[in-house]
């Protein structure tokens, strides 16, 4: 255990916890739609964000519970593709239910997401990675529909590595027809944690936290 010494003091010691990071939790739990049952998450924190993409989660149809640091998201009766627009001005990381929810439902509603201090963040990326694996993407009364009756692999590059674009199109390509390659993918550790529930779930995914991810698309998902 390290100490850290205080000029002129007495050394400190001691041991914390570090709690679970949002921005591994949040595509995470987006990415509980693409299997039907129950899954469990452990050292999920409480912040806002993770409690409004639990309010859309359950706006979709599933069933949410929060309880001390653990999160329980029942899928099985999920029934909507459209996110809530009033949720989805409120968390930019509403956008990682496009990826899922196209895959499982086969189309997409959302609008353009809101609560980022960064500036403009667009989402083309987002758009032209589905686009890839097959989605026909329509803009009509402020909404971004994107449809498709079959996704099916393709290689992707990036034009920067995008985080949310990485994860977005990881968690559509895990059950298209075919191998996904992403090249210039993001490398942060949140990628490596959501392939790492992804492949628990079943899916193909090897390269995460380089450059390059490759995603042989499986037929289904479990919980």
């Amino acid at each position: 255990m390290d100490k850290l010494v205080i000029e002129g003091g007495r050394p400190l010691s001691g041991t914390i916890r570090i709690h679970g990071a949002k921005n591994a939790a949040l595509p995470i739990l987006a990415a509980s739609l693409l299997a039907e049952g129950t899954v469990k998450l452990s050292n999920v924190p409480h912040l806002l964000d993770i409690e409004v993409m639990l309010s859309i989660l359950s706006r979709l149809g599933s069933k949410c519970k929060h309880e001390l640091e653990t999160v329980t998201v029942d899928t099985s009766s999920a029934n909507s593709f459209h996110v809530p627009e009033d949720l989805m001005g409120q968390m930019r990381s509403s956008i990682f239910l496009m990826g899922p929810l196209l895959a499982r439902f086969g189309e997409v509603a959302v609008y353009q997401p809101g609560g980022c201090a960064i500036g403009e963040r667009k989402i083309d990326l987002h758009l032209r990675g589905l686009q890839e694996l097959g989605a026909e993407i329509e803009e009509r009364d402020q909404q971004i529909i994107c449809r498709a009756r079959k996704l099916t692999g393709a290689d992707i590059h990036l034009d920067f590595p995008s985080v949310g674009a990485t994860e977005n199109i990881m968690m559509a390509a895990a059950t298209a027809s075919g191998t996904t390659t992403i090249s210039n993918a993001a490398r942060e550790p949140e990628i490596q944690d959501l392939a790492n529930f992804l492949n628990r779930m079943g899916a193909s995914i090897i390269g995460a936290g380089t450059d390059t991810i490759t995603i042989q698309g499986v037929q289904q998902l479990t919980p």
